[in-house]
Protein backbone atom coordinates (compact mmCIF):
# COMPACT_ATOMS: atom_id res chain seq x y z
CA UNK A 1 0.00 0.00 0.00
CA UNK A 2 1.39 3.38 -1.03
CA UNK A 3 0.66 5.39 2.28
CA UNK A 4 1.58 9.03 0.94
CA UNK A 5 -0.29 8.15 -1.78
CA UNK A 6 -3.70 7.60 0.43
CA UNK A 7 -3.01 10.38 2.66
CA UNK A 8 -2.86 13.14 -0.36
CA UNK A 9 -6.40 11.25 -1.42
CA UNK A 10 -7.52 11.56 1.99
CA UNK A 11 -6.53 15.48 2.34
CA UNK A 12 -7.76 16.43 -1.09
CA UNK A 13 -10.99 15.77 0.37
CA UNK A 14 -10.88 18.80 2.35
CA UNK A 15 -13.00 19.02 5.54
CA UNK A 16 -15.29 16.70 6.60
CA UNK A 17 -19.18 17.45 7.29
CA UNK A 18 -19.74 19.42 10.28
CA UNK A 19 -20.34 17.38 13.35
CA UNK A 20 -22.49 18.56 15.65
CA UNK A 21 -21.98 18.55 19.48
CA UNK A 22 -24.24 16.65 21.49
CA UNK A 23 -24.88 19.20 24.26
CA UNK A 24 -25.40 23.14 24.02
CA UNK A 25 -22.39 24.47 26.31
CA UNK A 26 -24.19 24.20 29.41
CA UNK A 27 -22.77 25.51 33.47
CA UNK A 28 -23.23 21.80 35.04
CA UNK A 29 -20.60 20.80 32.55
CA UNK A 30 -18.34 23.50 32.84
CA UNK A 31 -18.74 23.30 36.56
CA UNK A 32 -17.28 19.51 36.85
CA UNK A 33 -14.63 20.51 34.45
CA UNK A 34 -13.60 22.85 36.79
CA UNK A 35 -13.61 21.04 39.93
CA UNK A 36 -11.92 18.03 38.04
CA UNK A 37 -8.87 20.53 37.27
CA UNK A 38 -8.95 22.51 40.56
CA UNK A 39 -9.64 25.30 38.60
CA UNK A 40 -11.60 27.65 41.18
CA UNK A 41 -11.66 31.24 39.11
CA UNK A 42 -15.26 32.61 39.68
CA UNK A 43 -15.36 34.00 36.10
CA UNK A 44 -17.24 31.09 34.27
CA UNK A 45 -20.57 31.64 35.21
CA UNK A 46 -21.86 33.08 31.53
CA UNK A 47 -19.12 31.75 29.43
CA UNK A 48 -16.65 28.22 29.19
CA UNK A 49 -13.11 27.91 29.89
CA UNK A 50 -11.33 27.79 26.45
CA UNK A 51 -9.93 24.96 26.87
CA UNK A 52 -13.11 23.00 26.95
CA UNK A 53 -13.42 23.13 23.26
CA UNK A 54 -12.88 19.94 22.35
CA UNK A 55 -15.04 18.83 25.19
CA UNK A 56 -18.03 19.62 23.70
CA UNK A 57 -17.95 18.04 20.32
CA UNK A 58 -16.66 14.82 22.40
CA UNK A 59 -18.32 11.88 20.74
CA UNK A 60 -19.17 10.13 24.42
CA UNK A 61 -18.55 6.69 25.66
CA UNK A 62 -20.19 4.95 22.91
CA UNK A 63 -19.50 7.27 20.02
CA UNK A 64 -18.30 6.36 16.45
CA UNK A 65 -16.27 8.18 13.66
CA UNK A 66 -18.16 9.21 11.04
CA UNK A 67 -17.23 7.80 7.67
CA UNK A 68 -15.85 11.14 6.59
CA UNK A 69 -13.64 11.42 9.05
CA UNK A 70 -10.13 12.07 7.41
CA UNK A 71 -8.31 10.86 11.32
CA UNK A 72 -10.17 7.83 11.26
CA UNK A 73 -9.49 7.13 7.55
CA UNK A 74 -5.93 7.21 8.31
CA UNK A 75 -5.79 5.47 11.19
CA UNK A 76 -7.47 2.30 9.52
CA UNK A 77 -5.07 2.58 6.59
CA UNK A 78 -1.87 2.40 8.53
CA UNK A 79 -3.51 -0.65 11.15
CA UNK A 80 -3.41 -2.33 7.59
CA UNK A 81 -0.13 -1.65 6.67
CA UNK A 82 1.33 -2.52 10.58
CA UNK A 83 1.41 0.61 12.30
CA UNK A 84 -1.13 -0.49 15.05
CA UNK A 85 -0.15 1.40 18.23
CA UNK A 86 -0.37 5.01 18.68
CA UNK A 87 0.88 7.89 20.35
CA UNK A 88 -0.45 11.85 20.71
CA UNK A 89 2.87 13.68 20.58
CA UNK A 90 1.51 17.28 20.69
CA UNK A 91 -1.61 19.77 20.76
CA UNK A 92 -1.83 23.30 19.79
CA UNK A 93 -5.16 25.30 19.70
CA UNK A 94 -6.00 29.09 19.13
CA UNK A 95 -9.41 30.14 20.56
CA UNK A 96 -10.78 33.22 18.68
CA UNK A 97 -13.33 34.24 21.42
CA UNK A 98 -15.10 33.21 24.67
CA UNK A 99 -18.47 30.43 24.30
CA UNK A 100 -21.05 31.12 25.98
CA UNK A 101 -23.57 29.16 27.78
CA UNK A 102 -25.95 27.73 25.22
CA UNK A 103 -24.12 27.79 22.48
CA UNK A 104 -24.14 24.72 20.23
CA UNK A 105 -21.01 23.82 18.30
CA UNK A 106 -20.17 21.82 15.25
CA UNK A 107 -16.65 20.51 14.32
CA UNK A 108 -15.08 19.89 11.15
CA UNK A 109 -11.75 18.09 10.70
CA UNK A 110 -8.94 17.93 7.70
CA UNK A 111 -5.92 16.21 7.25
CA UNK A 112 -2.89 18.72 7.35
CA UNK A 113 -0.32 16.03 6.65
CA UNK A 114 1.50 12.42 6.71
CA UNK A 115 5.09 12.04 7.36
CA UNK A 116 7.27 8.99 7.97
CA UNK A 117 8.29 6.62 8.05
CA UNK A 118 10.30 7.81 10.65
CA UNK A 119 12.69 5.88 13.35
CA UNK A 120 11.74 6.83 16.86
CA UNK A 121 11.91 4.85 20.19
CA UNK A 122 9.00 3.44 20.19
CA UNK A 123 9.27 1.93 16.51
CA UNK A 124 9.30 3.03 13.27
CA UNK A 125 6.01 5.01 12.44
CA UNK A 126 4.01 8.03 10.46
CA UNK A 127 3.46 11.29 12.18
CA UNK A 128 -0.41 12.40 11.27
CA UNK A 129 -1.21 15.61 11.66
CA UNK A 130 -5.10 16.71 11.60
CA UNK A 131 -6.77 20.55 11.88
CA UNK A 132 -10.28 20.43 13.29
CA UNK A 133 -11.93 23.72 13.45
CA UNK A 134 -14.94 25.02 16.20
CA UNK A 135 -18.18 26.86 14.81
CA UNK A 136 -20.96 28.44 16.11
CA UNK A 137 -23.59 28.57 13.27
CA UNK A 138 -21.06 30.13 10.40
CA UNK A 139 -18.19 31.71 12.64
CA UNK A 140 -15.31 29.62 13.59
CA UNK A 141 -14.63 29.98 17.33
CA UNK A 142 -10.97 27.84 17.56
CA UNK A 143 -8.67 25.72 15.76
CA UNK A 144 -6.64 22.96 16.58
CA UNK A 145 -3.56 21.56 14.88
CA UNK A 146 -3.68 17.86 16.86
CA UNK A 147 -0.69 15.11 15.55
CA UNK A 148 -0.37 11.62 16.75
CA UNK A 149 2.36 9.10 16.24
CA UNK A 150 1.28 5.80 14.37
CA UNK A 151 4.11 3.24 14.78
CA UNK A 152 4.81 -0.62 14.62
CA UNK A 153 6.26 -0.96 18.04
CA UNK A 154 9.79 -2.37 18.27
CA UNK A 155 10.96 -6.42 18.51
CA UNK A 156 11.07 -7.26 22.01
CA UNK A 157 14.86 -8.84 22.75
CA UNK A 158 14.14 -12.68 22.80
CA UNK A 159 14.33 -13.96 26.15
CA UNK A 160 14.09 -17.70 26.08
CA UNK A 161 16.99 -19.51 27.71
CA UNK A 162 18.15 -20.61 24.51
CA UNK A 163 18.67 -16.64 23.63
CA UNK A 164 20.22 -16.17 27.13
CA UNK A 165 23.06 -19.05 26.51
CA UNK A 166 26.53 -18.62 25.89
CA UNK A 167 26.37 -16.92 22.09
CA UNK A 168 27.51 -19.25 19.36
CA UNK A 169 26.93 -16.44 16.69
CA UNK A 170 28.85 -14.37 15.11
CA UNK A 171 30.05 -10.93 16.98
CA UNK A 172 28.83 -9.03 14.36
CA UNK A 173 25.41 -9.74 15.01
CA UNK A 174 23.06 -6.77 15.17
CA UNK A 175 21.26 -5.83 18.93
CA UNK A 176 17.75 -5.18 18.75
CA UNK A 177 16.94 -1.72 20.60
CA UNK A 178 16.03 -1.64 24.29
CA UNK A 179 12.82 -0.06 25.16
CA UNK A 180 13.75 3.69 26.23
CA UNK A 181 11.80 5.74 28.83
CA UNK A 182 9.36 8.31 26.90
CA UNK A 183 10.66 11.46 27.09
CA UNK A 184 8.52 14.94 28.33
CA UNK A 185 7.98 17.79 25.76
CA UNK A 186 9.95 20.88 26.56
CA UNK A 187 9.36 24.20 25.33
CA UNK A 188 9.84 27.61 26.33
CA UNK A 189 7.06 27.62 29.01
CA UNK A 190 8.49 24.25 30.54
CA UNK A 191 12.29 24.77 30.19
CA UNK A 192 12.97 26.46 33.79
CA UNK A 193 10.92 23.57 35.04
CA UNK A 194 13.28 20.65 33.42
CA UNK A 195 16.48 23.09 34.33
CA UNK A 196 15.51 22.92 38.18
CA UNK A 197 15.40 19.18 38.80
CA UNK A 198 18.80 18.61 36.91
CA UNK A 199 19.53 21.42 40.26
CA UNK A 200 17.72 19.21 42.17
CA UNK A 201 14.80 22.15 42.50
CA UNK A 202 11.06 21.93 42.27
CA UNK A 203 10.25 24.98 40.86
CA UNK A 204 6.35 26.06 40.52
CA UNK A 205 5.35 28.59 37.91
CA UNK A 206 4.64 32.50 39.62
CA UNK A 207 2.66 35.15 38.54
CA UNK A 208 5.45 37.71 37.86
CA UNK A 209 2.26 40.39 38.25
CA UNK A 210 -0.13 39.03 40.63
CA UNK A 211 2.02 36.24 42.43
CA UNK A 212 -0.24 33.09 41.72
CA UNK A 213 1.15 29.95 41.64
CA UNK A 214 0.16 27.36 39.02
CA UNK A 215 1.57 24.14 37.61
CA UNK A 216 1.53 22.65 34.95
CA UNK A 217 2.78 26.30 33.20
CA UNK A 218 2.12 28.41 30.86
CA UNK A 219 2.37 31.15 28.94
CA UNK A 220 -0.56 33.22 30.61
CA UNK A 221 -1.31 34.05 33.96
CA UNK A 222 -5.08 32.91 34.34
CA UNK A 223 -5.60 35.12 36.75
CA UNK A 224 -4.59 38.89 35.58
CA UNK A 225 -3.36 37.78 32.01
CA UNK A 226 0.28 38.88 32.89
CA UNK A 227 2.89 36.96 30.27
CA UNK A 228 6.05 37.51 32.53
CA UNK A 229 6.26 34.35 34.67
CA UNK A 230 8.74 33.74 37.31
CA UNK A 231 8.67 30.67 39.73
CA UNK A 232 9.07 29.78 43.34
CA UNK A 233 11.46 26.84 45.12
CA UNK A 234 8.76 24.24 46.34
CA UNK A 235 9.88 22.84 49.68
CA UNK A 236 8.93 19.10 47.80
CA UNK A 237 6.71 18.18 50.14
CA UNK A 238 3.12 17.62 49.58
CA UNK A 239 0.42 14.28 49.98
CA UNK A 240 -1.26 12.15 47.82
CA UNK A 241 -4.50 13.78 46.58
CA UNK A 242 -5.42 10.94 43.88
CA UNK A 243 -3.69 7.91 42.30
CA UNK A 244 -3.87 4.77 40.04
CA UNK A 245 -1.67 1.76 39.38
CA UNK A 246 -1.21 1.05 36.00
CA UNK A 247 -1.21 -1.92 34.88
CA UNK A 248 -1.78 -1.75 31.19
CA UNK A 249 -0.40 -1.12 28.40
CA UNK A 250 2.73 -1.37 28.93
CA UNK A 251 5.14 1.74 28.86
CA UNK A 252 8.59 1.88 27.37
CA UNK A 253 11.31 2.31 29.76
CA UNK A 254 8.81 1.27 33.14
CA UNK A 255 8.02 -1.97 34.30
CA UNK A 256 4.35 -2.48 35.08
CA UNK A 257 2.39 -2.28 37.71
CA UNK A 258 3.69 1.42 38.71
CA UNK A 259 1.68 4.28 40.38
CA UNK A 260 1.04 7.45 39.43
CA UNK A 261 -0.17 9.95 42.06
CA UNK A 262 -1.78 13.47 41.89
CA UNK A 263 0.34 15.29 44.91
CA UNK A 264 -1.49 18.28 46.65
CA UNK A 265 2.19 20.34 47.24
CA UNK A 266 2.43 22.09 50.49
CA UNK A 267 2.68 25.52 48.35
CA UNK A 268 -1.26 24.80 46.82
CA UNK A 269 -0.40 23.45 43.22
CA UNK A 270 -1.24 20.20 42.39
CA UNK A 271 1.55 17.72 40.33
CA UNK A 272 1.59 14.20 38.68
CA UNK A 273 4.17 12.23 38.96
CA UNK A 274 5.28 8.25 39.94
CA UNK A 275 4.99 7.40 43.51
CA UNK A 276 7.20 4.89 44.85
CA UNK A 277 6.18 2.64 47.78
CA UNK A 278 2.42 1.61 48.77
CA UNK A 279 -0.02 4.51 47.45
CA UNK A 280 -2.97 5.73 50.12
CA UNK A 281 -4.85 8.99 49.90
CA UNK A 282 -3.07 11.39 52.38
CA UNK A 283 -0.10 9.96 52.50
CA UNK A 284 2.98 12.48 53.16
CA UNK A 285 5.26 12.57 50.30
CA UNK A 286 8.69 14.37 49.39
CA UNK A 287 10.11 14.58 45.97
CA UNK A 288 13.11 12.42 44.51
CA UNK A 289 14.94 13.60 41.47
CA UNK A 290 16.60 10.74 39.20
CA UNK A 291 18.96 11.14 36.36
CA UNK A 292 17.84 9.84 32.99
CA UNK A 293 20.76 11.38 31.74
CA UNK A 294 22.52 14.85 30.97
CA UNK A 295 19.79 16.38 29.84
CA UNK A 296 17.07 15.19 31.38
CA UNK A 297 16.51 14.57 35.07
CA UNK A 298 12.58 12.70 36.08
CA UNK A 299 10.95 14.01 39.74
CA UNK A 300 9.00 11.13 41.39
CA UNK A 301 7.76 10.73 45.17
CA UNK A 302 8.17 8.79 47.99
CA UNK A 303 6.88 8.20 51.46
CA UNK A 304 8.03 11.20 54.13
CA UNK A 305 10.70 9.97 56.17
CA UNK A 306 9.12 11.82 59.44
CA UNK A 307 5.60 10.72 58.65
Amino acid sequence: MDIEKEAARIAEKGECAPRLARDPVNLPMINNWLEAIGDEHPGYTEVAPPAMVQVWTMAGLHGQRTLDDPLGAMMKILDEAGYTSVVATNSDQTYHRYLRVGEHLSVTTSLEDVTGPKKTGLGEGWFVTTRSTWWVGDEAVAEMRFRVLKFRPAAKPDTTPEASAPATQPATQPQLPQPQAIRPAVNRDTQYFWDGCREGELRIQRCGQCGLLRHPPGPMCPECGATKPKYLLSDGRGVVYSYVVHHHPQVPGKQTPFVIALIELDEGVRMLGELHGEPSIGLPVEVVFTKVDDELTMPSWRPRADR
